[in-house]
């Protein structure tokens, strides 16, 4: 059930959908329901999240939310978002807290990924 004024759902800009999918399938395990040729939502992302089909990127150089996810093992995440073709825009770093890296999907968009630990 979705709870009164809390963030429900994200949605990104992605220029290919179908790349998009490979990637976030293979780095996290995303699974997709296409809504015709310029839409997919995607399901065990944490939260509901949908991606559509636009030029545009978002990055934090550029003004835009940081998605930061959570990993119990961050060289082991670093190691899948590289084999998924992501880019590594921030190698692991520290920061009060933990450590984190910044990398950019396919289509340019950035996140990050932390944990408490470097391992």
């Amino acid at each position: 059930m979705s709870a009164h004024e809390k963030i429900n759902y994200l949605e990104f800009p992605a220029r290919d959908i179908d790349l998009t999918k490979t990637f976030f399938q293979a780095a996290f395990e995303w699974t997709f329901v296409d809504y015709g040729p310029d839409y997919v939502a995607c399901g065990n992302a944490g939260i509901d999240v949908g991606f559509f089909k636009s030029e545009l990127i978002a990055t934090s150089e550029s003004g835009s939310v940081l998605i930061v996810f959570y990993s119990q093992n961050l060289k082991q995440t670093l190691a899948k978002v590289e084999a998924a073709q992501g880019s590594i825009v921030k190698p692991i770093f520290s920061f009060p807290g933990g450590h984190r890296f910044h990398f950019c999907d396919p289509n340019g968009n950035e996140f990050a990924v932390w944990s408490e630990d470097s391992e």
